[in-house]
């Protein structure tokens, strides 16, 4: 038997698929139905994150290329204007990134809660399924798992730097 895993939860992440050490209990209807409001509430929750992703990347795209478009005549407006658009444009990424983490705190809590139900579960999808993806990350580096959400969190950044580039070309400019 694997040794047992820690998700992010810190829940222990066990294979409990077949392998005969625990013998099967029956959840009771209440704490099956309670476990069923919680998946989909961790999937609503996913839902939104991308939801929010969506609306924070159109604003940002329309703000760059409104500075982008407009570059020709902000060099005919005041020094401020560049640093204050800059400003503008590093809040909204920060309030993005800011509120992407916590979308990640509150999944975390959601499935910390969801694998402590598994555990009165004969098959404990999500806990095994954590187990597997992390399973691979001692494989190799190159194999391993990446999180989604990373990904999501370098965006924001990657626009910070582009509104402090778009003003710092002004400023020198």
């Amino acid at each position: 038997m694997p040794e047992p895993r820690n998700a992010p939860s810190g829940t222990p992440v066990t294979s409990s698929v077949g392998d005969g050490s625990e013998a099967a209990r029956e959840p009771s209807k209440s704490v099956l139905e309670l476990y069923k409001l919680a998946v989909e509430m961790a999937d609503r929750i996913s839902a939104r994150r991308g939801q929010a992703n969506v609306f924070f990347l159109s604003i940002q795209t329309a703000f760059v290329s409104v500075i982008g478009v407009s570059l020709s005549n902000l060099r005919q407006e005041p020094w401020w204007a560049a640093p204050v658009l800059a400003l503008a444009g590093v809040a909204i990424s920060m309030t993005w990134w800011m509120q992407l983490r916590s979308y990640r705190e509150l999944n975390r809590a959601k499935f910390a809660v969801i694998n402590a139900i598994e555990m009165q579960f004969p098959v404990k999808v999500f806990t095994d399924e954590w187990g597997h993806l992390t399973r691979t990350r001692e494989i190799s580096r190159r194999a391993r798992y990446a999180e989604l959400g990373f990904g999501e969190r370098v965006i924001p950044w990657i626009f910070v730097l582009v509104h402090t580039l778009l003003c710092l070309g002004r400023l020198l400019g």
